[in-house]
């Protein structure tokens, strides 16, 4: 994600407190989804006995500040540190810092330009090497290297003047105020200095497939294609970890991984989850637990928005009505997921409620569609100045959920004169090239559009964002809109809350309205547990469940 951002305003003192406290987050997880009573509290005195948490796709990227999925961070969680996290909760707690700047603590300057960050003194690498301001500073400056090729460099691009002040100190200059970098930092894991700078390449440094972090688990080995073993680092700075061994192990069929959830070889289930047929039998299992949870992702049909008919606003207003909503998360997705307007998580303190409702209606698909001039054609297909309406939906080969759910909008969307062919791909070729440089007609996909747990959508929906133009994010929909554009800026360098709330509520109506995206449904986790697995907490400031491992022990 990269973008820069020109200076809009000043923030308020008071938004800059509310920040510094955490209270900007405001997201929240039931409690009932985290307690697990009739169990003993205590964690052991020592790790002992080890978790095999099963995922369903392969971790394959070991250095956290280069490009990877959901489930490399899953790892990074468990390897690295950042200076502080998001709970469940939504409020910012410290772990590489010894507090989060404020204004309050003198962290933050009034203007929200000057950060000074204060660190602890007792934090090793996984090699004995201390943890200082040093490796803060090479992070940062490793992450705005334009040889370095780095996930992101959202917010990262605005950081200026870095001064390492002690061992304990560090402090930097931001080119304009930017609200966001609370939760980017929140997710931004530190590497060290004294490794990596002596490699040649830190594109291709022995680093990558051998980590060393600050992290509650040491690297151990890696059977590619199998799984991966971490050790606990006993040397750890914050509370745990209370396992000996963690295994990610990599089974590829959701059906398998489930059955090997029910019979015990695997102790938990992660990233993808349980399929949603299985939820129910695996509530009823003896010796199991199940939490269903919300995530910040949501299921939507991303269009490219300069391919043919897609183009035309009108085309995606008739496939949006065309869409039975209903059937697809009743009969597909077993009634769990939440229809959603938006690309915020309805838990989020920016969600903006009362956007129009979605409304099943075929007829008035139709009528949209013959009024603006879309004919019907040989097939049924329409057709207007030579231009069909016809285009390829893609998705991840072998999910069989979505794979049932383009046959839906197949069958959807040919009531109503479009035409619709599936070119399904292997996940490793569709979020490659095809995907970031908008080589696709329209995609099924999940995305958490937040920033940690801020709305900034600027990398997604900003026009400077897409890929397939030059630009730096993620904006493959290559949506366009400079009413857009001058509210991401605004939200961007407001500090406080009640104003952020109301810039981006004036955004998502807008994208509500241009259809930049069809939303679907909020999606929700289904994570199987073996009982006596003690300390998992579903966090949806997070992309992956497996945040908090360092935690989890056996009662």
């Amino acid at each position: 994600m990269a973008s820069d951002f020109g200076p809009f305003g000043q923030p308020t003192r008071r938004g800059l407190l509310a920040i510094g406290a955490g209270a900007a987050a405001g997201l929240a997880t039931p409690p009932s989804a985290l307690a697990q009573p009739g169990r003993p509290a205590n964690p052991p005195d020592k790790p002992r006995g080890q978790v095999v948490a099963a995922l369903s796709q392969e971790p394959t990227v070991f250095n956290p500040l280069m490009p990877g999925i959901e489930v490399d961070q899953g790892v990074w969680w468990n390897l690295f540190s950042p200076l502080w996290y998001i709970d469940p909760q939504g409020h910012f707690v410290p772990d590489l810092a010894k507090e989060v700047p404020s204004l309050e603590n003198g962290g933050l300057s009034a203007d929200g330009l000057t950060w000074k960050i204060k660190l602890r003194t007792d934090v090793k690498w996984h090699d004995g090497t201390p943890f200082t301001a040093d490796d803060v500073k090479y992070s940062l400056d490793l992450i705005n290297n334009p040889n370095f090729r780095v996930r992101n460099r959202v917010g990262h691009s605005l950081v200026k003047d870095i001064k390492v002040v002690a061992p304990d100190e560090i402090h930097w200059r931001m080119e304009s105020a930017y609200s966001p970098y609370l939760s980017i930092l929140a997710l931004t894991f530190l590497v060290p200095k004294h490794i990596l700078e002596k490699a040649a390449d830190p594109n291709t440094a022995p680093f990558n497939n051998a980590p060393v972090g600050t992290g509650p688990f040491r690297w151990g080995t890696r059977v590619a294609g199998d799984h991966i073993l971490l050790n606990a680092h006993t040397g750890y700075h914050l509370r745990g970890p209370f396992v000996e061994r963690l295994v990610f192990k990599y089974i590829p069929d959701l059906t398998v991984l489930y059955t090997q959830f029910r019979t015990g070889q695997v102790d938990y289930t992660g990233i993808q989850g349980i399929l949603p047929n299985f939820v129910k039998e695996a509530q009823g299992l003896r010796g199991r637990k199940v939490t269903v949870s919300p995530t910040a992702s949501v299921e939507h049909i991303a269009p490219n928005l300069e391919f043919g008919a897609l183009a035309d606003r009108t085309v995606r207003e008739a496939l949006y009505f065309a869409i039975n909503k209903k059937a697809l998360i009743d009969a597909l997705n077993y009634g769990l997921p939440v229809q959603t307007e938006t690309f915020v998580p309805q838990q989020a303190w920016s969600f903006q409620a009362g956007l129009p409702a979605h409304a099943h209606d075929p007829a008035k698909a139709n009528a949209m569609l013959d009024a603006a001039g879309w004919k019907r054609g040989a097939g049924g297909i329409r057709e207007k100045d030579g231009v069909k309406l016809e285009f390829t939906n893609s998705t991840t080969s072998g999910n069989a959920v979505r794979e049932q759910t383009q046959q839906l909008l197949m069958q959807d969307w040919r009531a109503i004169g479009a035409g619709m062919r599936i070119n399904n791909m292997p996940a490793a070729v569709i979020w490659g090239e095809f995907w970031q440089q908008s080589k696709f007609n329209s995609v099924l996909v999940s995305v958490n559009f937040m920033l940690g747990s801020d709305p900034d959508v600027t990398p997604r929906f900003g026009s400077g964002a897409i890929p397939a133009k030059g630009g730096r994010g993620f904006n493959t929909y290559q949506y366009s809109n400079p009413t857009v554009d001058r509210l991401l800026a605004q939200g961007a360098t407001q500090f406080d809350q009640a104003s952020r709330k109301t810039t981006y509520g004036e955004m998502q109506k807008i994208i509500r309205n241009d259809l930049a995206i069809l939303p679907l449904f909020q999606a929700v986790i289904s994570e199987g547990i073996k009982d006596g697995l003690q300390g998992f907490a579903p966090n949806i400031n997070c992309s992956s469940n497996c945040w908090n491992i360092r935690e989890w022990f056996w009662a």
